[in-house]
C-alpha cells in the first residue's frame, strides 16, 4: 500500500514540466520507539520550552529562530520571516545538469525518496525524462528545499520511476587522506590467497536479510510479554484535513521538446 505523499510540486527540464510527488523511500516506522512516563503515575511525560533566564515556559506563538552573532546575541527570525526567503525550489525540481551515471561518489547520497507521475496526464513528460537519462546513462542535477534548507539532490531513473537522493554539501564531507594517509599500505602478499578464499566462502548475493536487527527481534518479543499481562488499551486516532493539491501545469511533451531543442541550437549558434 502506497504512503501518501510527503511532498507534491513540478519536475521541470527545460519547457518539459510534470507534476510530481515524492514519498522517502526509507522508513523507521517499523522501529522499536519508547514514550517518557512517570514511573510512578504511568502518565507521559511533556516536554516544553522553558526561558533560560525566567524559568517560566514559553507559548509556542513566542517561538523564535535565533541566530547568534555573539554571546548572549541573537538575530530574531519569526516562521514568517522564514516564509519569507521562500525559494522556487520549494516547490520546483527544475534539473540543472546531468553527470554521468557512475560518477557520484557514495559517500555524498543523503536519503533517498521515491520520485514519481502526480496525475495520469504528467505520465508521458515523466517517463520521456526517465528513459533519455536511462539511455544516455545519466543523472540528474538539481535542488530543492527539504525542512527549510535547499539542498542538492540526484535524480536516478530506476524501473518505471526515479530515486531522488538528496546529497551531501562539499564542506560536509570529510576528506579520506585525512584518515587513510597513515594506513600502511604493504599488505603481505601470501596472506592475501587465504582471505580471498574466506571471501569467496562468504559471499552469497545480497539479501535485506543480511542486515536484519537482532535486538530489535529481541525488544518484540519482550513486549509480547509485556503485553500478554496487560488489557489492551483502545486508541482513537484523529484524521488530517486534506492537503491541496497543485493545480496541473502540465505542457505538450512535443511541443515543449522541440521548443527546448530549437533554443538550445539557438544559444549555440548565439555563442
Amino acid at each position: 500500500m502506497a504512503l501518501r505523499p510527503y511532498w507534491k510540486g513540478y519536475l521541470k527540464l527545460s519547457l518539459v514540466t510534470c507534476p510530481v510527488n515524492m514519498t522517502p523511500a526509507t522508513s523507521e516506522s517499523e522501529k522499536v520507539r519508547f514514550h517518557t512516563l512517570n514511573k510512578d503515575t504511568g502518565n507521559r511525560v511533556v516536554s516544553q520550552y522553558i526561558d533560560s533566564v525566567t524559568g517560566k515556559p514559553v507559548k509556542d506563538e513566542n517561538e523564535a529562530k535565533g541566530y547568534a552573532r555573539g554571546e548572549n546575541d541573537y538575530v530574531i527570525l519569526t516562521d514568517d520571516d522564514l516564509d519569507n526567503v521562500a525559494l522556487d525550489t520549494v516547490k520546483t525540481i527544475d534539473i540543472e545538469k546531468f553527470a554521468p551515471a557512475d560518477s557520484i561518489e557514495w559517500i555524498y547520497l543523503e536519503k533517498p525518496h521515491y520520485l514519481m507521475p502526480d496525475d495520469a496526464v504528467g505520465n508521458e513528460a515523466f517517463a520521456v525524462i526517465r528513459d533519455a537519462m536511462k539511455a544516455d546513462k545519466v543523472v540528474g542535477i538539481s535542488k530543492l528545499v527539504i525542512g527549510r534548507r535547499e539542498k542538492a539532490v540526484v535524480l536516478e531513473p530506476r524501473d518505471e520511476g526515479i530515486v531522488l537522493w538528496s546529497l551531501r554539501f562539499g564542506d560536509e564531507v570529510r576528506p579520506e587522506e585525512n584518515y587513510f594517509e597513515d594506513i600502511d599500505d604493504d599488505a603481505d602478499p601470501d596472506l592475501i590467497p587465504l582471505v580471498q578464499k574466506l571471501i569467496k566462502q562468504k559471499t552469497k548475493r545480497w539479501s535485506p536479510d543480511m542486515v536484519s536487527d537482532p535486538i530489535q527481534e529481541s525488544l518484540l518479543e519482550l513486549i509480547e510479554e509485556k503485553k500478554k499481562a496487560l488489557k489492551p488499551k483502545k486508541s482513537i486516532k484523529s484524521k488530517k484535513a486534506d492537503e491541496v493539491e497543485p493545480k496541473s501545469n502540465v505542457v505538450n511533451i512535443m511541443d515543449a521538446l522541440r521548443k527546448s531543442v530549437s533554443a538550445e541550437l539557438k544559444n549555440r549558434k548565439a555563442g
